[in-house]
């Protein structure tokens, strides 16, 4: 407790290039720029996948990559193709990461709506688009949001690894803190990180609570 006080505590860790408040801002930079990126990329082809039931196969693999991949190796790799000096060696890994949760849950979420529902929808006249937009992607929003949740957690959690290549970033306090034996830095890094990622996972509770039709998450009220 001691050196939270210590870390926290200390004006000197508020302000300047090195202070709290500016080391969050390029951490949520990385994270959100990341799962910016893997929403534009795995919702579309979710949506489509689980829509039409062709390639699902990407789904399974995308699946086990989650499971396999080393992100730390995987910037490295980055780093020794393209060299540093952009975001790119961190963006890339990062998006890699969110990719697999976003876009198994987007399909799992369209492929699990009730098929009576769906032909309910198509003997109401609308088209494949009207039944994705208008029917599947509300009923499957709450597990597309899970998806979503998920991935920006683990970015949040990862996004550490930009200190690796000389960016910043909260990961910054955690990499000199222990180069130096600074605890009470790398102890405060942690931290952060960690309210971080819980502030991310209340957001998201709230965007759900907010976006998701009542019907669906079960707050229908009973009149």
């Amino acid at each position: 407790m001691n050196w939270l006080v210590d870390f926290f505590g200390n004006a000197a860790n508020w302000s300047g290039p090195d202070g709290i408040p500016l080391r969050v801002l390029e951490h949520l930079v990385f994270a959100g720029l990341s799962l910016l990126l893997a929403v534009v990329l795995a919702v579309p082809l979710g949506l489509w996948i689980g829509h039409t039931g062709k390639g699902a196969v990407l789904v399974v693999l995308s699946a086990n990559a989650a499971r396999a991949l080393p992100t730390l190796g995987l910037l490295v790799l980055v780093v020794l193709l393209m060299g540093v000096g952009t975001l790119a060696p961190v963006l890339i890994p990062l998006v890699a990461l969110a990719v697999p949760p976003i876009l198994v849950n987007t399909y799992e979420g369209i492929r699990g709506v009730d098929p009576e529902l769906r032909d309910a929808a198509y003997g109401m006249g609308l088209r494949g688009r009207q039944v994705l937009g208008g029917v599947l992607v509300p009923v499957a929003l709450p597990l597309i949001l899970l998806g979503m949740r998920t991935a920006a957690i683990q970015v949040v959690a990862t996004a550490t690894v930009a200190a690796y290549v000389g960016l910043g970033g909260l990961g910054r306090y955690i990499i000199d803190g222990l180069a130096t034996k600074d605890y009470p830095r790398a102890i405060g890094g942690a931290v952060l990180v960690a309210a971080l990622a819980l502030a991310v996972q209340g957001l998201f509770a709230l965007v759900q609570r907010v976006t998701v039709s009542p019907g669906v998450s079960g707050r229908q009220r009973i009149r």
